[in-house]
């Protein structure tokens, strides 16, 4: 009950009015309207904002033995009221208030992850009976039949039928899997295409993705609150202002003095110095197209010393593109139009890849006849006459072909490349391999990372070719691969053993358990999953990686406002405390000084705003255009800052820019 009205009493709405409250008061102030002190307006804000501060106080010191700052700020309310001094009281009650609330935001977390997860949780299990039960109900070694497009219900072992399986939620894959006979599937992945039976191998309560669930829970709940740093001080705070109170008052014979003192001690400002710099800090942030939902993690960037990355969605677009065309005694074009005319009535991944290359090159596609799918294999038709094949080995194997393309295949496994092996009548006319693209700002971003002394790891579900390859690619030197949930999570506890400080970068659910258990955490915002997201304490709503070292920086500038705030604010609470001893403060001018010295704070805070730590240019990009009697040639730099020279020599006009020191120059040249 108590817990109820001090969050409701220390809510926005009745701060606000308990603000007012406090307004009106200094407005009859300075009009010099007298009233009788039990009509001052401060009242309402004694009520509003020190019955909650009170309540606050005891419980602290009652049920948690805690000597917290909202005891002194009690007792100096207390105090100013003794003395008929309401204003002081209100003032020093608001304060507090104000600042309980901003803390309040800076360390909210968002909780609709979990809920996110659970809702993957498949409901329902189809018995290969036709029977349709709840997944709950489940036994070991029940048949249980997937069709198409639905999610597997629980962890099995297949038993019939051949299919691919997104289990990308689990492992982070960016290719679903081919699965045949014999094969593993785990619970809340996808069956893609042909229907499969599997016998269960656990029960709902036991499968993997409730571990992944339960992973994620038990990670949030080692996440305490940041205490805040006028309460880790408060301890001695108490005793001292008391004493310098009471001596005061003892030896100048004044009480007046002794209360004033206390007014002035209140460390208001030291508590607004945290909470205003981190707000202003993640208002920086969000213009920079960062969402950062948690204070802690913003302290804790500046100290990060271990970058830990997914691979698939966070170093990559996710997105799978052609890479490689290896033709067999055919062009590349032609090699194009057979697979993708083949590949046009699949619904495969690697068939709209390679069908949406065509269409970008403007091959045109050819009819078919006789198409046929094969889950798990590949597809097969008849153009102009021709029988197409285009799959895996195995399919191409089993139907007949058995040329040497060893090396070819081997090549690109090792760079973590899909391959579809095309093959007409009864020879292979090439090989058509996919890629996931890495992002273009990830090798200078970790390289970036390298030059601040920071540690970059890769931990990726993907098979261990395919991360080495792109971690060479992006410049990562520690790189483990083939890692469920819980593995990624083992690895990031390994590190915090070792007492690293570490950052996770992911974007899927299958990273929402190493998210939580980082130090801090961030999660690509339009690629990422909800799950990842609302796990992250920080989101990059552009997903731009880039954006990484100036993290770090800000941390940096906001740990540095935080300490300068708590300088500030004890320097101006010492000097009041002096002049409240000498007389030359009383309790309403001392809550007038104190109340400045929050305002000091607030507006050292607010200058993290409008900082400049992003060191790109003014202007996003440049081109470069030289014309041709073929056409123009075009190509852009990024991070041009002033153009600052035009000349025109040959017909030829050149325009200089020059970035910062980390850019390169740029050059615009119009050839007439």
């Amino acid at each position: 009950m108590i817990d109820k009205i001090t969050d409701f009493l220390f809510g926005l709405k009745m701060t606000i009015i308990s603000g007012v409250f406090l307004l009106i008061a200094i407005i009859f102030m300075i009009l010099g309207i007298d009233t009788p002190i039990y009509l001052n307006p401060a009242w309402g804000t004694v009520i509003i904002s020190g019955i909650p501060m009170l309540l606050l106080a005891m419980t602290r010191l009652v049920r948690e033995k805690w000597i917290s700052s909202a005891l002194l700020i009690a007792i100096a309310m207390i105090a100013s009221l003794l003395i008929g001094e309401v204003f002081a009281a209100g003032e020093v009650a608001w304060i507090m208030a104000l600042g309980a609330l901003l803390e309040d935001w800076t360390v909210e977390r968002a909780k609709k992850g979990l809920k996110n997860l659970i809702d993957l949780t498949p409901q329902t299990a189809r018995l290969t009976n036709g029977d349709v039960i709840p997944a709950s109900e489940v036994k070991l070694g029940d048949n249980i039949r997937i069709l198409p497009g639905e999610n597997i219900p629980v962890d099995g072992e297949i038993i019939k039928g051949t299919s691919s399986i997104d289990q990308s939620v689990m492992t982070g894959e960016s290719l679903p899997i081919d699965k045949t006979v014999g094969d593993e599937v785990f619970c809340g992945t996808t069956n893609m295409f042909g229907a499969i039976d599997i016998r269960a191998t656990s029960l709902s309560e036991d499968s993997s993705l409730q571990k992944l669930i339960d992973l994620v829970k038990a990670a949030d709940e080692k996440q305490a609150p940041t205490q805040r740093i006028a309460d880790k001080w408060a301890t001695w705070l108490v005793p001292i202002a008391l004493l310098i109170a009471i001596a005061a008052w003892l030896v100048t014979g004044n009480i007046e003095r002794g209360v004033t003192v206390l007014v002035v001690f209140c460390p208001c400002a030291l508590i607004l110095a945290t909470p205003t710099a981190i707000m202003a800090a993640i208002g920086q942030a969000t213009k920079h197209g960062v969402l950062i939902k948690s204070g802690e993690a913003l302290e804790k960037l500046g100290g990060l010393n271990t970058l830990v990355f997914d691979k698939t969605g966070t170093l990559t677009y996710g997105n799978l593109v052609v890479s490689d065309i290896i033709p067999y005694d055919v062009s590349e074009g032609e090699l194009l139009r057979l697979t993708a005319s083949c590949e046009s009535f699949s619904e495969h991944p690697l068939a709209k890849a390679i069908v949406s290359k065509v269409k970008d090159d403007n091959i045109e596609i050819s009819d078919v006849e006789n198409f046929e799918m094969y889950p798990g294999l590949g597809v097969s038709c008849e153009i102009d006459s021709d029988k197409i094949y285009a799959g895996n080995l195995k399919f191409l194997n089993e139907n007949g072909f058995d040329n040497d393309i060893t090396s070819d295949l081997d090549k690109l496994k090792n760079e973590g490349k899909a391959t579809v092996i095309v093959g007409r009548n009864d020879e292979i006319i090439g090989i058509i391999a996919l890629s996931d693209m890495i992002r273009e700002d990830a090798p200078e971003m970790i390289n970036n990372l390298h030059d601040i002394k920071s540690k970059t790891v890769l931990l990726t579900g993907d098979n261990k070719q395919a991360a080495d390859y792109f971690a060479s690619k992006v410049g990562i030197g520690e790189v483990h691969g083939n890692l469920l949930p819980e593995e990624k999570l083992e690895w990031i506890s390994k590190y915090q053993e070792n007492g690293e400080n570490v950052c996770m970068v992911g974007d899927g659910v299958n990273d929402a358990p190493a998210l939580k258990t980082a130090n801090v955490s961030v999660a690509m915002g339009s690629m990422g999953s909800d799950v990842a997201i609302e796990a992250a304490d920080i989101a990059l709503l552009g997903d731009e990686i880039s954006k990484i070292p100036y993290l770090k920086k800000l941390s940096n500038s906001t740990l540095f406002t935080i300490k300068a705030n708590i300088i500030i604010s004890m320097t101006i609470n010492a000097v009041a405390i002096v002049c409240s001893v000498l007389g030359l403060l009383n309790p309403v001018t001392g809550a007038i000084v104190h109340n400045a010295g929050s305002c000091l704070v607030v507006l050292n805070a607010a200058l993290l705003y409008d900082r400049n730590f992003d060191k790109k240019s003014k202007n996003s990009k440049h081109n470069h255009y030289h014309t041709h009697e073929d056409g123009i040639h075009t190509h852009s730099h990024e991070n041009v800052e002033i153009i600052d020279e035009i000349q025109t020599e040959n017909g030829v006009r050149h325009l200089h820019a020059h970035t910062h020191p980390m850019n390169r120059h740029a050059c615009e040249s119009y050839h007439n």
